[in-house]
């Protein structure tokens, strides 16, 4: 009868490392200006955050929060119906 353990190393396992890196929390730049609402009328912003074929950039690619590409979202929408920007080019 064996009354001794094998260690970790012996036994085949592997000790697993957690690396915890602190990622700065960087804000979209409606936040970072303070902005509470998206101008329809500032087309030069919006055209930022459009393709050249008139698609609105998703958040992952255009930086915004969620709440700030809702408002983004309903800018792009009035500035649209206003004839400001175009549907589709």
């Amino acid at each position: 009868m064996r009354s001794t353990r094998q260690s970790s190393s012996k036994g085949g396992r592997k000790k697993r490392r957690f690396t915890t890196s602190i990622r700065e929390q960087t804000q979209c730049r409606f936040c970072r200006e303070g902005t509470k609402y998206v101008d329809y009328k500032d087309v030069e912003t919006l055209q930022k955050l459009l393709t050249h074929r008139g698609k609105i950039f998703s958040r992952k690619r255009s930086g915004n929060c969620a709440g700030c590409q809702r408002k983004v979202k309903t800018a792009i929408k009035r500035a649209r119906f206003m004839s400001l920007l175009p549907f589709a080019s």
